[in-house]
């Protein structure tokens, strides 16, 4: 603070443009220190958080074989921020900030129970081959499906009556299947097919994966309960994306978090690339590739929940549901990535428009 103060006061200056790179949490403390430090109150300051690959990238235009030095880096960063083409930390970020540890909290949990039901999945053939190709229940983590193998091991399943087995179900599926004894029936055929382990490696697999259906029962609470919280803190933020039919709070509120201030994007182009939202093209001559792929250089998170919120809005709103029909529709492979990929990027427009004039959605943004 002295050495800033005094270079001001030298200069004869009344605004501090002060640069940091973006290191992940380790660049908080000192951005709000900054922000907040009494003895820079007599000026204007602006704090610009810089992705270190911009630093980076900008370092090589001073030679190839600069040494890597704490003051060359200090120096490459004012370089630049003198360049220019960059956006302060801004009051609305810091008002989003917040629910963006909570929404990236929320991407944390669901990317370990995409985990953890994969590895039951493993489990599961080891201890009940056919189970999963062969299951009547809608969902094989349901409630009802898990507590059918927690319980029982296929012998078991075999050996039990039809109506006991069907009695069991009923009772954890809270009495929401119209024929339980149909499927009864259709586990115990399952069970009499499935493949046997030996009785070592039969009660591995029966620990293992009772243990992996806990946490995943475990992971469902957590997002569950992280969900209410999440709706909460968005009512805090005035917002209009909730006024979408189709657009819930959570997908809302990853979206907003992320971008925090809708002013840093000059357009909804900016926008779609900083969510990795741009597809790279391939073309020479009169070839023009069909597939083409993600950059997937932007913000990861964005990119989650913008995709999340084009799922559901292809199923809940006609004119994205209309949309995505016609994009899946128009190639031969990968056609749900594609068209889901594609009503996010239609999506960004939306998004961008909505917050950008504060208005409540009426109808279709033109594309």
């Amino acid at each position: 603070m002295d050495t800033l103060v005094s270079l001001a006061t030298k200069s004869n200056v009344s605004q501090l443009n002060l640069g940091l790179e973006a290191t992940s949490i380790f660049s908080i403390p000192l951005r709000d220190f900054l922000l907040d430090a009494p003895q820079l109150k007599p000026y204007s300051v602006q704090v610009y958080e810089i992705n270190p690959s911009l630093v980076s990238g900008f370092k090589k235009a001073f030679g190839s074989r600069l040494p890597k030095t704490d003051d060359l880096d200090a120096y490459i960063i004012a370089e630049r921020l003198r360049f220019g083409h960059l956006t302060p930390y801004s009051h609305e970020v810091s008002v989003t900030a917040p629910l963006r540890q909570l929404t990236r909290l929320r991407l944390h949990l669901v990317e370990l129970l995409v985990d953890e039901k994969n590895r039951a999945l493993n489990l599961l053939f080891l201890k009940f081959s056919n189970y999963k190709q062969d299951n009547p229940f809608t969902n094989v983590f349901g409630r009802a499906s898990i507590e059918v193998l927690k319980e029982f091991t296929p012998d078991e399943i075999a050996q039990i009556s039809i109506e006991e087995l069907a009695e069991f179900i009923q009772s954890h599926g809270k009495n929401r299947f119209t024929n339980p004894e149909e499927i009864a029936t259709a586990l115990k055929q399952a069970a009499n097919r499935a493949y046997r382990l030996n009785s070592k490696m039969e009660q591995a697999c029966e620990i293992a994966l009772s243990l992996t259906l806990q946490n995943i029962e475990h992971l469902k609470r957590q997002i569950k309960s992280l969900d209410k919280v999440i709706s909460r803190e968005l009512k805090a933020i005035p917002q209009t994306l909730t006024t979408v039919k189709g657009l819930g709070d959570v997908s809302a509120a990853g979206i907003i978090a992320e971008i925090g201030d809708i002013k840093r994007f000059k357009n909804e182009a900016s926008l779609a690339q900083y969510a990795g939202l741009t597809c790279t093209r391939y073309q020479s001559g009169d070839f023009d590739a069909e597939e083409r792929r993600l950059t997937k250089s932007g913000n990861k998170y964005l990119r989650y929940y913008l995709v999340m919120a084009a799922n559901s809005l292809r199923v809940h709103n006609e004119e994205y549901k209309a949309y995505y029909q016609t994009k899946y529709q128009e190639v031969q492979k990968h056609q749900h990535k594609r068209a889901l990929v594609l009503t996010a990027r239609k999506l960004v427009r939306l998004v961008f428009a909505l917050l950008s004039k504060g208005q409540i959605y009426k109808g279709a943004v033109k594309s």
